[in-house]
């Protein structure tokens, strides 16, 4: 069964046609990239996902269940985590609150695992230099990173990066990717 199927999804603004009958599956361990020009949809496809925005018509089922009318809180604690193109981190919390926030909140974690394993998130993604700092404060590839934490705290089954590496230089994208990489053989 697939982690994730999109069944005859529309969305449209008005006249504006943003997404017309997507319908694909992703495999569990599947890494699935969504390419297109700026405005192709992409992130509104992501939102049709997560329950940010509703499909007009059409159908998401995550592990079989169908998710379609779901708010996103309930998608995320069934398992969708998503990083945001612009990075949106609680920024007068540090990395590590920020983490607590979406294990507890999203991820279901009670207050005796959820430091632990926030500490094991900060450590996998190269964030650890950084728990105790604001995550207002942090450099654009540590910010890229938290949403990749953040993701991660809330335990989903499909993690969905909107972008993750748009404005870091090359090098910083060299690293992101060995990070997520690293994470991927790890779980």
């Amino acid at each position: 069964m697939p982690i994730l199927s999109l069944k005859s999804v529309c969305k449209s603004f008005g006249a504006l046609k943003v997404a017309d009958d997507v319908t694909f599956d992703v495999a569990r361990g599947e890494a699935l990239g969504i390419i297109g020009p700026n405005g192709a949809g992409k992130s509104t496809l992501f939102n049709l996902i997560t329950g940010n925005l509703r499909p007009g018509t059409g159908e998401i089922f995550l592990n079989g269940t169908d998710v379609t009318r779901q708010s996103p809180m309930q998608r995320c604690t069934a398992g969708i985590g998503r990083s945001f193109q612009i990075p949106q981190p609680f920024g007068h919390l540090t990395a590590y609150e920020n983490l607590m926030v979406a294990a507890q909140f999203g991820g279901c974690k009670d207050g005796k695992a959820a430091p632990a394993f926030c500490m094991d998130i900060l450590d996998r993604t190269g964030l650890a230099a950084f728990a105790n700092i604001e995550a207002g404060g942090l450099p654009l590839l540590q910010r890229k990173r938290l949403e990749l934490a953040r993701a991660m705290a809330t335990s989903p089954s499909l993690i969905l990066l909107d972008e993750i590496a748009g404005g870091l230089t090359e090098a910083e994208c060299g690293e992101l990717i060995e990070t997520i990489r690293g994470i991927h053989r790890e779980g």
